[in-house]
């Protein structure tokens, strides 16, 4: 049986958390705007984002991108350039692509009904509740892992089923005043429900918390074994050509897709990195002197990349690749859209 909600517990609930929320909210920029596409776009750049880190990525975003006409006519490059440093770029390109549906079939409104949310790339369960609560006060749930983390604390559940955290999650959302709610059980998990020492003391709702009753809060949620990142071995390469250092755009799908990187290979020897420079440019190089080594964790992924220098042989950059691989002088590099990764690497190089 899954855990119980008495109508006055949730009263209480719903009333602490709403009231203490109002006095201890953080001064956050999305919560300075009612506009629906600001609020998407502040929930989307928080999935697998802290808030320290997402605020200026924010600010920047919206300066550049200021309604979702804007963001539908955009470049993707210009987008990605903009999100770079960010991490998950799925979110950016998304992002675009589901501007472009909204100028395109919903005359530039996000749409309210969770159906034609739901519809929108990279709209999942979670988006669809944060946008109806809180953009259009609609009493819709939402579970992120700071929610779900509160609730498994306060109904003492230590391995909450998703479904089970949906279900709590929509039995507390009041009719009203559904955006404060949802936000309080959000910036509760943030701020003091936090998975190591919570602050119990100052918690709104600790007198009615049974992990808190039970003296062992943290034992809420039961921790989950992470899958050990995958070791992954890689070979990059640094062509420079007067003064300019050549550069390849990823496809736009996968793992940083859409932007630029030096050309490299993954668990191949020197010679399929200098045959993929012929393939991808016309270019002709010999691999040079090794230029170091860099350690880089992706959320699956732990690589080591070894970056080389690539001597210059020859050939011209042939004009149907243009638009996937060019030669870039150092001020340009600012304008492209590249990884932390690719910054580390090109710091081992002196030129461009």
């Amino acid at each position: 049986m899954g855990a119980t909600l008495s109508r006055a517990r949730r009263d209480t609930v719903r009333r602490r958390l709403i009231a203490w929320y109002r006095l201890a909210q953080r001064d956050l920029p999305w919560r300075q705007s009612s506009d629906p596409y600001r609020i998407w776009l502040s929930e989307t750049m928080l999935q697998q984002t802290r808030v320290e880190t997402a605020v200026p990525y924010y600010e920047r975003f919206v300066a550049r991108f200021p309604s979702v006409e804007a963001l539908a006519a955009a470049d993707e490059e210009d987008v990605l350039r903009l999100w770079a440093g960010l991490g998950y770029y799925a979110r950016a390109r998304n992002l675009r692509r589901a501007a472009e549906r909204i100028v395109r079939d919903h005359g530039g409104e996000l749409p309210r009904s969770a159906e034609a949310l739901a519809e929108l790339p990279g709209v999942g369960r979670y988006t669809v509740g944060a946008l109806r609560s809180i953009a259009f006060k609609e009493a819709a749930p939402i579970v992120d892992g700071n929610v779900r983390r509160v609730l498994s604390r306060l109904f003492a559940v230590a391995d909450l089923a998703d479904s089970e955290a949906w279900r709590l999650a929509g039995e507390l959302v009041p009719a009203r005043d559904p955006d404060l709610f949802n936000q309080a059980l959000m910036e509760l998990g943030a701020t003091v429900c936090t998975p190591r020492k919570p602050a119990c003391r100052v918690c709104p709702v600790r007198r009615i918390c049974a992990a808190r009753a039970s003296g062992r809060p943290e034992d809420f949620p039961a921790p989950k074994r992470k899958p050990k990142p995958r070791a992954v071995r890689a070979l990059a390469g640094v062509l420079v050509r007067r003064g300019r250092v050549l550069l390849l755009r990823r496809p736009s799908h996968g793992l940083l897709g859409g932007l630029w990187e030096i050309p490299n290979v993954a668990d191949a020897p020197a010679p399929a990195l200098l045959e993929l420079v012929r393939e991808r440019t016309g270019l002709r190089v010999a691999a040079g002197a090794a230029l170091g080594r860099i350690r880089h964790q992706f959320t699956h992924l732990d690589l080591s990349l070894d970056v080389v220098a690539l001597e210059d042989r020859g050939g011209r950059l042939e004009a149907g690749v243009r638009s996937e691989a060019r030669l870039c002088a150092r001020d340009e590099l600012a304008e492209l859209p590249l990884s932390r990764l690719m910054k580390k690497a090109l710091a081992l190089s002196p030129a461009p």
